[in-house]
């Protein structure tokens, strides 16, 4: 159990909270960061929401109560994903946001996602270090019951859905069967309105809908669909039902993975692509930002389309921060988070296969076809995770083994090494998580899968000895 005194919370990370429940985060903790946002962001109206474990109701309350007794009004907009609080903060033009949620950690796990005024991310180097000193400290000034904020209840699903559909002509959408596999988490009340709006418009799509109710207990596994022994579920019944695309989200659906009419699964990398290139064909110029894990596909649709490729740092508030800076039109990970300016420079799970869907109709092709020439263009190992005893180690015998050999290093986010030799060019990214216990690999060659597969497993050899 975590004390009153406690000066360490360990359930602050580099851009979110989250951690184990009792021994890292509990209602105790939840009402620290309530109290510690209030005090340092001085706001007046706050904005909370939360997804589907169990626990997240009573983290929200106690989180509310931190932020009443200290003289916050909170609006309570119910069990929503991450992004209805992104949309929500700036919609009912707010001082601040948090979700509580722990995405796609394990079943025993908490956490939280906050933002400011504008959906304006709150990270490790904007404020979130300075709510950890206050949430540590935990001395606070005594409640004022005659200053103690307000609650309300509201609703802002159907404004949110309106919002989804502005980035799609729908008129110009043709007949498409979507396999929709909630992992029993936090998306499916935004598909069933979805659906209830697209029968309203008369739009031909019909949703086939997977481990769709939202379930604490998470019956059907904890729903993270970058895990490949968590995606049969829905490639099954994409060739079973004959469907074009489908679509599955993690926990709270700020991300989303597509899989292609075959069922096969779609990096997330080739996805970024292929909105980039969209993008560019209507912003001629535009900016587009991409993480350093996989680049060479980003960079180079972007550059061929006029566009100007920015590399930011992994993760999801360091990239809204580097989307605000450059005003990008577009940025997107590899791990399958889309960020969009009009979408207050946020990641959205939703818009994203909405677009892909826009542009199956559009160019009257499949998903697997307009991904496949990238593919062999720039194969990448997808993300490789390994739990190692000592990280810092593995890593700098992997750099100390290459560096003599490497054309282009980077540092922007862990380690980044391209190589041009006899067998062809490949590059690599090796980084710490900042979620979780491991170290990701992502290699990718040009135009040579064996290559890539080869000095994939040269690597992880390194790595792992």
């Amino acid at each position: 159990m975590v004390g009153r005194n406690m000066k360490n919370l360990k359930c602050f990370k580099a851009y979110d909270i989250r951690g184990q429940l009792e021994t890292e985060l509990n209602e105790d903790v939840a009402y620290r960061i309530g109290r510690s946002f209030g005090e340092y962001l001085s706001p007046k109206e706050v904005v909370v929401g939360g997804d589907v474990r169990a626990t997240s109701e009573a983290l929200k309350a106690a989180l509310s109560d931190g932020l009443r007794d200290s003289g916050v009004d909170v609006v309570d907009i119910g069990m929503v994903g991450t992004e209805e609080i992104y949309f929500a903060t700036s919609y009912l033009n707010v001082d601040g946001g948090v979700e509580v949620t722990a995405s796609h950690n394990p079943i025993d796990y908490n956490g939280m996602k906050l933002v400011r005024e504008s959906s304006k991310p709150i990270s490790g180097d904007t404020g979130l270090k300075d709510i950890q000193r206050l949430a540590e400290n935990n001395e606070f000034a005594a409640v004022d019951p005659g200053a103690r904020g307000g609650y309300r209840e509201v609703s802002i699903l159907e404004a949110y859905v309106d919002h989804l559909l502005s980035y799609i002509d729908v008129s110009k959408l043709t007949p498409l069967k979507l396999v929709v596999n909630s992992g029993n988490g936090a998306a499916g009340h935004v598909v069933d309105e979805l659906e209830r709006k697209f029968k309203e418009l008369e739009v031909p799509i019909e949703f086939v809908k997977v481990n769709h109710e939202p379930n604490a207990t998470f019956p059907n596994g904890i729903p993270n669909p970058l895990l490949p022994e968590n995606r049969d579920s829905t490639a099954s019944v994409v060739k079973s039902s004959g469907a074009d695309m489908g679509i599955a989200w993690d926990g709270d659906f700020d991300r989303c993975f597509l899989f292609d009419e075959n069922g096969e699964f779609i990096e997330g990398y080739y996805i970024v692509g292929l909105l980039a290139d969209a993008f560019l064909k209507k912003q001629a110029g535009a900016k587009i930002i991409h993480d350093p894990r996989l680049t060479w596909n980003t960079e180079d649709i972007a550059l061929s389309g006029g566009g100007v490729p920015v590399m930011s740092k992994t993760g999801h508030a360091f990239i809204k921060e580097r989307m605000r800076k450059e005003d990008a039109v577009y940025g997107g990970e590899m791990s399958a988070h889309h960020y969009f300016r009009d979408f207050f420079y946020c990641d959205s799970g939703m818009i994203p296969w909405m677009l892909v869907a826009g542009l199956i109709c559009e160019n009257r092709a499949a998903l697997s076809s307009m991904v496949k020439e990238r593919i062999a263009l720039f194969p990448s190992s997808g993300e490789i995770n390994s739990r190692l005893d000592d990280p810092e180690a593995s890593i700098a015998r992997v750099r100390a083994h290459y560096s003599g050999h490497a054309v282009a290093f980077d540092a922007t986010d862990g380690v980044s090494m391209s190589f041009d030799d006899q067998d062809g060019e490949w590059r690599f990214n090796l980084r710490s998580s900042n979620t979780e216990p491991v170290v990701r690999l992502n290699v990718e060659s040009k135009g040579n899968i064996f290559l890539m597969k080869s000095r994939t497993q040269e690597v992880l050899a390194l790595l792992r000895a």
